[in-house]
């Protein structure tokens, strides 16, 4: 089984389109951004990272998202934040609500059964708004931005380096009022 027969994939939550042009006007309100900023189409809040996965992993990834019965929920984006060590300039919520919180530990905790480790850093949910960036003093966050989530997906990084860099693969409805 050759490296072609492989992706790197993730599952995430893909903003819609008022909700990724709402994401742009947030990252406009800030002075300039150094860095690389992220692809409009590549906007997204990472639930769990993959890595390298094989086609027979790829199946039994998509099987566990078949078995996930979790609740449709709403994201409020309300805050800027600056990692340094990555250097990654990122907007999220001041609470994760416990929907998604529940969502990421189903998640990671089923996909031990594929052979994934899960993560063992707390789950900080965010959206990169740009990469190598400097440290900078955030604007007031004004407004904030309502994310309505119904579903999440598979994501594939794309190989060729040109952005768009990621592909949903499959998405998941999640339940309606749970």
């Amino acid at each position: 089984m050759g490296m072609a027969d492989r992706q790197r994939l993730f599952f995430a939550l893909w903003p819609d389109k008022p909700v990724r042009d709402a994401l742009l006007r947030l990252r406009r309100h800030l002075p300039a951004v150094s860095g690389r900023p992220t692809h409009r189409e590549d906007l997204h809040v990472t639930l769990a990272f993959l890595g390298s996965v094989d086609a027979d992993r790829q199946r039994c990834v998509e099987t566990v998202a078949d078995g996930i019965a979790a609740p449709s929920f709403d994201l409020v984006i309300d805050r800027f934040g600056y990692w340094a060590r990555p250097r990654i300039l990122w907007c999220g919520p001041s609470d994760t609500p416990e929907a998604l919180g529940r969502l990421v530990g189903e998640l990671q905790a089923d996909l031990t059964d594929c052979g994934f480790e899960p993560e063992d850093r707390p789950y900080a949910a965010h959206v990169t708004l740009a990469r190598k960036a400097e440290k900078m003093t955030f604007p007031a966050f004004d407004p904030s931005v309502s994310w309505p989530v119904r579903e999440f997906v598979l994501v594939a990084s794309r190989s060729g380096g040109e952005p768009p860099r990621y592909e949903v693969l499959r998405s998941w409805r999640l339940t309606e009022g749970a």
